[in-house]
């Protein structure tokens, strides 16, 4: 059975600069590979082999890198964006989507395993998966726990506080075009929100190995430390 993902490469970079000032954001280097190589050739291994690349911000070098996929024994073809239309406007201007496909951003380093992602999602017959990472969030300050009588009930000194975060991978269901306007903005956002209104929330499901969202210097520093270090091996 054909296996098919879209990467979302269609973004400004506009956090990574100036890494992105001459490249598109999924053509920065990790190590001697771009991070889209890097993304491909793992979801080529995965058994992935119909890519779609949505495009827009400097599509024509994207292109002239990927090609047609061969390269790395799978087929790739990309949907161009006319305009910014967020990360899932784009999936409306794809005619040929299948009945279950794997989305994911073009900047993230993960050892995900897409084959099982994929294959969980299919036999839970879910309209969407998120996957999921647990990120620690430290404020820092000193916080205030104040009662209805504006008097202090308890202080905490610096805590840290525990979120599961989108990694930027999804697998979606067909039914979820059903959701998203024609041409329109229509983000990651807005299609969570939708699908618990109409009853029909999204699966989550937490990875506990490597993930990286490389949208910020700090981010894409530590990736390349990671990679040179040898705690990124993807």
């Amino acid at each position: 059975m054909s296996k098919r993902a879209v990467i979302l490469a269609g973004g400004k970079g506009t956090r990574l600069k100036p890494y992105t000032i001459s490249l598109p954001k999924p053509l920065v280097p990790v190590g001697d590979m771009p991070i889209l190589e890097i993304i491909i050739r793992k979801l080529t291994q995965s058994g992935f082999d119909h890519i779609t690349i949505t495009i827009n911000h400097m599509a024509e070098i994207i292109k002239a890198f990927c090609g047609d996929g061969s390269k790395w024994g799978t087929y790739i073809d990309y949907s161009l964006e006319d305009k910014p239309l967020s990360t899932m406007g784009p999936l409306k201007l794809i005619k040929d989507l299948p009945e279950n496909f794997l989305i994911m951003n073009g900047d993230v380093l993960t050892d995900l395993d897409f084959d099982q992602f994929y294959n969980e999602h299919i036999a839970a017959k879910n309209i969407f998966t998120v996957s999921a990472y647990s990120r620690d969030q430290k404020v820092d300050y000193g916080v205030l726990e104040v009662g209805s009588d504006n008097k202090l009930v308890n202080f905490v000194e610096k805590p840290t506080t525990r979120y599961n975060v989108s990694m930027g991978v999804y697998m979606a269901s067909h039914k979820i075009l059903d959701f998203i306007p024609e041409n329109q903005l229509y983000g990651f956002d807005h299609l969570m929100l939708d699908l618990i209104k109409f009853n029909q929330p999204a699966a989550v499901k937490v990875h506990n190995g490597y993930w990286l969202d490389i949208g910020r210097p700090d981010d894409y520093e530590k990736a390349c430390d990671d990679m040179e270090s040898g705690n990124l091996t993807l």
